[in-house]
């Protein structure tokens, strides 16, 4: 296999280094990325009051967005060490900007869900994308630790400035204003990309892998389907019991595709690397827990408690916003303290604050309850997602930082995708159950509780709670409603803590010591 890297070194057409064009592009193109990603949460109670969606259609709309980056990371990982990464943050920008128009523009639910879905496809290129041209024009461990940092740090700002960009527009004009803003940054940053990036790539012994981009989109596709539907379409509904067979006979394709394959889409020995596998399933499972965290407060804030698009976003600036803070030290634990050392102590403080989220009753609308809770989620957010990358793309040679940085992309954006898909279902689940039990038992006249349970059929316990507030014919079901929605989400932040827990666990049986990018890479030479 040295002979293999030694070429694929000689035709690498990487910069000598990194140029402040290609940095200002590669930073401003995965900010515009989780801006994308991250805004639709402050704005779901907009969502359901304004669309009315029913079962999971509101958790369509975010996931929407997350199929296709979940999807495609592996792809454009692979497009761009062969065609240019350049050109990927160009296209990916502008047909973010473009997917973003179209939902501004939306009158209803399935154009929203089309707009998000075509501004998710050209967040897929730029996650992998902006990661891989930044790492590509590092010559030092050093210096790729500084610019991870960055990239993370960037990668928090953009979810630190959606929800104070869909706060403001939401208060003073419209969630539609949300997204025509996002707009206007994507067609920035594609301006600067086309000016002032520097093209990089990493072809040698590469090429198009037709089966496993098949097989690992349709396999992803079907799973994340099946997670998502399951709850409205009942889990022993025929069209969820295919779509589960059918992800395991696609991934199961993927792993022999790729075994035989002589330029695999992924190389399967990238997760002989202790540092890199553990820092893989890390991310789904972390991640997970962190995006499940931010719909709960989402719903919680929104479409539960019925309080103001600013009020979310002044959470939201908790989970986010600390990673800006925190630049500097995150900059200088990347060099100087163990992976697994910042693993556990970020995992462990994500847990924490969902455990204690999980504590506050859903009659608390004070702010000042949030602050704690979700403050240790946000900080140990900074140093996990830093330490992920760090381990994953730090511990390979150079020439496979567009595969490393689009795997990692990958697994933590699958995992995020399973954040609201999962919390949703489990929460809604647990609400609707406890609704039921709650009504059936109660005093209520008879054709009251009739009218709850054809609502709670038809639109779900949140279809409740909407209609209870404002019909004081149904109001007497408002606190039945309201109690089983802070049940169910309680319930998802304890399923969040229990993976950050999980992740932390996972790190500290798995890693042992610090990895440095020269003895892992050892592994793959």
């Amino acid at each position: 296999m040295s002979t293999t890297t030694d070429a694929a070194s000689k035709t690498s057409t990487s910069g000598p280094g990194l140029s402040t064009g290609t940095l200002v592009a590669g930073l401003l193109a995965v900010c515009l990325a989780q801006i994308g990603l991250a805004i639709p949460a402050t704005l779901n109670g907009l969502f359901q009051s304004d669309l009315h969606p029913v079962g999971s259609q509101l958790t369509w709309i975010s996931d929407a967005f997350l199929l296709p980056v979940a999807v495609l990371e592996l792809t454009f990982g692979l497009l761009g060490d062969l065609f240019g990464r350049k050109r990927l943050l160009v296209g990916g920008a502008a047909l973010l900007a473009v997917g973003e128009l179209v939902s501004t523009t939306s009158g209803g639910i399935h154009q929203l869900w089309v707009g998000q879905a075509l501004a998710g496809l050209g967040a897929a290129a730029l996650f992998p994308t902006s990661l891989a041209v930044l790492a590509a024009g590092t010559t030092s461990h050093t210096q790729r630790a500084r610019v991870i940092a960055m990239w993370a740090a960037l990668l928090s700002t953009g979810g630190f400035l959606a929800p104070l960009l869909g706060g403001i527009t939401a208060t003073y004009g419209s969630w539609r204003w949300s997204f025509a803003v996002v707009t206007v940054i994507g067609a920035a940053s594609a301006a600067v990309s086309a000016r002032f990036a520097v093209n990089s790539r990493a072809p040698g012994g590469r090429s198009l892998d037709p089966a496993g981009q098949v097989t690992i989109g349709l396999g992803l596709f079907a799973l994340l389907y099946a997670i998502i539907q399951g709850p409205t379409d009942g889990w022993g509904s025929p069209s969820i019991v295919v779509a589960f067979v059918l992800a395991a006979v696609f991934l199961v394709a993927f792993v022999v595709a790729e075994l035989r394959a002589g330029s695999p889409l992924l190389r399967l020995d990238l997760f002989r690397n202790r540092s890199f596998a553990v820092a893989s399933v890390v991310a789904v499972v972390g991640m997970f827990g962190f995006l499940g965290t931010a719909y709960a407060v989402s719903i919680r804030l929104g479409p539960v408690q019925d309080q103001k698009p600013m009020r979310t976003a002044m959470a939201f600036l908790l989970l986010n916003g600390i990673a800006l803070v925190m630049l500097p030290l995150t900059e200088r634990l990347l060099r100087t303290v163990a992976p697994r050392l910042l693993l556990v102590s970020g995992l462990t403080l994500m847990a924490a604050g969902d455990y204690w989220a999980a504590t506050l009753p859903i009659t608390d609308r004070a702010f000042a309850s949030l602050i704690m809770p979700l403050g240790l989620v946000g900080l140990g957010f900074a140093v996990t997602v830093s330490s992920i990358t760090a381990t994953a793309v730090n511990t390979v040679p150079t020439h496979l930082a567009g595969m490393a940085s689009a795997t990692t992309n990958l697994l933590r954006d699958f995992g995020f995708t399973l954040g609201p898909a999962v919390i949703g279902a489990v929460a809604l689940s647990r609400a609707s159950d406890s609704f039921s039990s709650s009504l059936h038992g109660s005093a209520l006249p008879d054709a009251l509780k009739g009218a709850g349970s054809e609502v709670l059929a038809e639109g779900g316990p949140l279809a409740v709670n909407g209609a209870s507030a404002a019909s004081p014919k149904l109001s007497d079901l408002h606190p039945l409603a309201l109690d089983a929605l802070g049940h169910g989400y309680a319930i998802g932040f304890v399923v969040c803590g229990s993976a950050a827990l999980f992740s932390a666990l996972l790190a500290v049986a798995a890693l042992r010591g610090r990895s440095t990018a020269g003895d892992e890479a050892e592994v793959l030479d």
